[in-house]
């Protein structure tokens, strides 16, 4: 028998503090750490230009963003569920910076800095492993609260996470922990929840997720990505000949090619209705008891890294991507926990608020 769970709060998420000012630490990646912010900022401004044509009326005045959350940081044993006992070891120590090195590419092949000057620093490393972890409990909530029986429009939203590329023996591709797998699990340890469907709509291929749920026969991954650029630009195999962990197969993996834009909206479609009849064949026809949603914005084509540059999709089209994934788990009743992922620039935080505004004029939030 699942146990109801007992949060009682708003379904959007957001918590101040949790924002990471890459600069903040040294780092010269093109994100200034308010996409979360500028999210609220708009959502409590009617009339942004970020709304969607087809609620361009609605005035979105939520309580639940005013009342902000303060998320403590994922504890050591939600970590463990995920992770190694070596490389929480290092990462959680007073020194994380061997292991956040590797999580951000700090250092070129020849040892010098790469996108990263340490001298300009005003913050220790060990306050970024303390925020990403807080973004890990941000996640963890956000599953519990679409799991909760009280909670009619099974959704929630939180406004962080979406750490996909973290592995169990290490971070990387900027995602110190994997908050997804985590948060499944954690609902599982609270016997709220057994089977999961995780939709990835980033950019970049959802390897860390993949890799971790490779065999976890209760958790079907979709990934719907970039087909070329990182990390599917190393080797198929590592040199003892097996598979790479970039290569790691998802449940279903979606790659769209440079150019092939018009082809990401019914691929996603047909990869929703692909995910649904393989489980319900590996199920016994049952279906999951909640999805997590990893909806990156580094699709869109105002983006700023570098490395998302081969998918270049309209806000409109991000739209109907929201839209669709949101719609097809409802019709079903499956609980959605919804998490930001990659998203870059003074642009990224537009597809959020586009979404939010939907999700409001829906009642969700």
């Amino acid at each position: 028998m699942l146990r109801p769970c007992p949060w009682r709060t708003p379904m959007l998420l957001y918590d101040p503090d949790i924002a990471i000012r890459f600069s903040a630490y040294g780092f010269q990646i093109p994100d200034p750490g308010d996409r979360a912010a500028r999210v609220i900022c708009d959502l409590l401004e009617p009339g942004s230009q970020t709304t969607e044509p087809d609620t361009a009326s609605t005035e979105c005045h939520l309580d639940g963003a005013r009342q902000s959350v303060l998320l403590e940081p994922a504890s050591a044993e939600d970590l463990a569920r995920v992770h190694t006992p070596e490389y929480l070891d290092v990462i959680l120590s007073d020194d994380p910076s061997p292991a956040l090195h590797v999580v951000y590419e700090l250092f070129d092949e020849q040892g010098r800095p790469n996108r990263y000057d340490p001298a300009a620093a005003t913050l220790p490393l060990t306050d970024l492993v303390d925020r990403a972890r807080r973004h890990v409990a941000g996640t963890i909530r956000a599953v519990a609260i679409a799991l909760d029986p009280a909670n009619a429009g099974r959704f929630c939203y939180f406004l962080g996470g979406g750490m996909h590329h973290g592995m169990a023996g290490e971070g990387r591709g900027f995602c110190p922990f994997n908050d997804i797998v985590a948060a499944l699990r954690a609902a599982r340890a609270a016997d709220t929840a057994k089977r999961f469907w995780i939709i990835d709509t980033d950019a970049h291929r959802g390897d860390g997720t993949a890799a971790l749920c490779l065999e976890d026969p209760d958790t079907a991954t979709l990934s719907i990505h970039m087909a070329s650029g990182w990390p599917l630009d190393g080797p198929f195999c590592e040199a003892d000949g097996r598979l790479h962990r970039a290569r790691i197969p998802s449940t279903l993996d979606i790659p769209v090619a440079e150019g092939c834009d018009a082809f990401y909206l019914p691929a996603l479609e047909k990869g929703l209705h692909t995910l649904e009849s393989v489980t319900h064949a590996n199920w016994n026809g049952a279906g999951p008891d909640a999805a997590i949603v990893v909806a990156g914005c580094d699709p869109y084509k105002h983006d700023e890294l570098p490395s998302a540059r081969p998918l270049q999709l309209t806000l409109e089209q991000l739209g109907q991507r929201d839209r669709l994934v949101h719609r097809f788990l409802a019709q079903r009743s499956i609980p959605q926990a919804w998490i930001m992922a990659g998203g870059y620039g003074s642009r990224a935080h537009e597809p959020v608020t586009q979404f939010l505004r939907y999700a409001a004029s829906n009642g969700l939030i």
